[in-house]
């Protein structure tokens, strides 16, 4: 046990527990644990932002990505600040951060000196577990615990504070172990009754997601489902959790959802949810299911004991990940002749009429087609092609017309953050540089964290940014259509040339009009990003009529006006 630093043996700690990418933005609050990174930059990666938020957004991504936590390093006070977006999306996905903020030293504490803010109590809601390090011998004790916690059970953040002077206390202490996540497992009594419910029933639907999935959750999942003749449907962007072109998907149960579907799941007798939270979005407002105890029969699967029964009060509710969960389920004895068995190709079908050219075109006829926009990037894009996207009515076109084949193609915040979309492809082409990586951003959207395809640039992120560009804020104008027709205010957006924009900074920029022009530009773009291995942007000017694939503005004001 020789002596270090509490900064040295925090770095010491995150190799123990297999850190290699850590995103920051420096400050002088950690500027010793900054050097003791510099002695173990071969093997933590230390990715510089432009701003914070977009520090915690790459985090979560990577976590996303990877399935190991994020780690992300900011400054005491607005550091802080800018970056708790980051955190409270973390917190809404189930994503496992880690969140290091500099503090000032122990013997300034409660006096509110410069940039102090308690972190306990600013992020105490939106955390599984916030704490400060106040002696340099508890720093293996506290970041064991911090992965043990964000990983075990319902995944999440967990933010330490690392007072200045801690860092450069000298102890002599020995290293924790890596950390192990725990998850729980169903028992033998809750698998047997999930199976009697299923031999009743006459119209049962599967509805996947949340977080914890494996790729061979998924192949037991899919085993499961195929053995049984089950509709699934996937939640709130976990549209990856099941192959949207398997014959048993049916569509994704979130903002803009088919409506033949929700009427399927409101006439289901038995609703499996394995793995969702059952929120505001994936149960349409909660009324899907209604609360506290649904109509249909509904057995919940989470890892988070705390969710269960949190809203609605389950026929069977079981603790359990996903892995651990999925695993039973393809050893389940199927149900021998199932009577709905001829329920699911109709429900499918459903879902491929929804695939098709959108009913807004016959009353829209814009220069630039979204629709065929997909079905263009569809034709061009490798199958394992990472999709991210932030939040606005431009990401319902990946969500509804975008076919996701597998696990991790998906990267998108349910807790609704704008501006996420472009760090979150910026840590995925980091963490998977042979992939192909594409980010949906809106004009309001992207100028929240555009500022990162200078962090691109730098680290050789070759990122495809689509900009949907319709100069406003796309969603609220829309409801102030639906709520106070023709009282737009505060919506509109004067924006810069986006494509210029991009080069400025190095990258690849294209602005189209046309689809034609759009199919030239992403060949370019993409052959760009293969030869310079740079990122590239294209900036679709979008005609604001179509607010969505089901509406134009002009129909819901009408419709607004009559209803008055």
């Amino acid at each position: 046990m020789a002596s270090r630093t509490g900064a040295r043996i925090l770095v010491d700690q995150l190799l123990i527990q297999g850190v290699n990418h850590a995103f920051c933005v420096p400050g002088e609050s950690y500027i010793a644990v900054l050097d003791a990174l510099y002695d173990a930059r071969e093997m933590i990666k230390l990715i510089v932002t432009r701003h914070e938020s977009g520090a915690t957004f790459m985090a979560d991504a990577y976590a996303k990505l990877t399935g190991q936590p994020g780690v992300a390093f900011v400054t005491r006070g607005p550091g802080a600040t800018n970056a708790a977006i980051g955190i409270h999306t973390s917190f809404q996905d189930s994503t496992p951060v880690i969140l290091f903020i500099g503090q000032v030293g122990t013997d300034l504490a409660e006096r509110e000196a410069f940039q102090e803010i308690d972190y306990r109590q600013m992020f105490g809601p939106m955390v599984k577990w916030v704490a400060q390090i106040d002696s340099a011998a508890r720093v293996p004790e506290f970041i064991a615990r911090a992965f043990q916690v964000a990983t075990s059970g319902r995944p999440g953040p967990v933010v330490l504070a690392l007072p200045e002077d801690m860092q450069t206390q000298v102890a002599d202490v020995t290293d924790a172990l890596c950390h192990q996540p725990v998850q729980a497992a169903p028992s033998d009594m809750q698998v047997a009754g999930l199976r009697r419910l299923l031999g009743r029933a006459q119209r049962p639907i599967v509805i996947a997601g949340g977080p914890g999935w494996t790729e061979a959750a998924c192949d037991n999942l899919k085993r499961f489902v195929e053995a049984n003749y089950l509709p699934v449907a996937c939640a709130f962007r976990a549209q990856d959790v099941f192959d949207n072109r398997h014959p048993n998907y049916v569509g994704d149960v979130g903002i803009g959802i088919n409506p033949r579907l929700a009427l399927r799941i409101r006439e289901a007798d038995l609703v499996i949810a394995i793995g969702p939270r059952l929120g505001e979005m994936t149960t349409s407002g909660y009324t899907l299911l209604t609360a506290p105890v649904p109509q249909q029969t509904l057995v919940h699967v989470h890892s988070g004991a705390e969710e269960l029964g949190r809203v609605y009060q389950p026929s069977l509710a079981i603790n359990a990940g996903m892995p651990q969960f999925a695993s039973r389920l393809a050893m389940m004895v199927p149900v021998e002749e199932p009577p709905w068995r001829p329920l699911l190709e109709g429900a499918r079908a459903e879902f491929e009429a929804w695939q098709q050219r959108p009913a807004v075109y016959t009353h829209a006829h814009p220069a630039l087609d979204l629709w065929e926009v997909i079905q263009i990037l569809r034709r061009a894009l490798p199958d394992d092609a990472i999709l991210t996207n932030g939040a606005g009515n431009f990401s319902g076109w990946a969500h509804r017309f975008w076919r996701y084949p597998g696990l991790r193609t998906q990267l998108a915040p349910t807790a609704g953050s704008m501006g996420y979309g472009v760090p979150a492809a910026i840590a995925a082409k980091i963490a998977a540089p042979e992939r192909t990586v594409v980010a949906f951003a809106g004009d309001g959207d992207f100028l929240m964290t555009g500022q990162e395809l200078a962090s691109a640039l730098q680290y050789g992120a070759a990122v495809l940014i689509l900009v949907f560009n319709n100069s406003m804020y796309g969603t609220i104008r829309m409801h102030q259509e639906r709520e106070f027709p023709g009282r737009e205010h505060g919506t509109r957006l004067t924006n810069p040339d986006f494509a210029r924009y991009a080069q400025s900074f190095g990258a690849f920029g294209s602005a189209v009009g046309t689809t034609d022009e759009f199919g030239t530009a992403l060949a370019a773009a993409l052959s760009f990003i293969r030869e310079k291995r740079l990122p590239a942007l294209i900036e679709l000017r979008t005609d604001p009529e179509v607010i969505t694939p089901n509406a134009t503005l002009s129909a819901i004001r009408a419709t607004a006006r009559l209803n008055r």
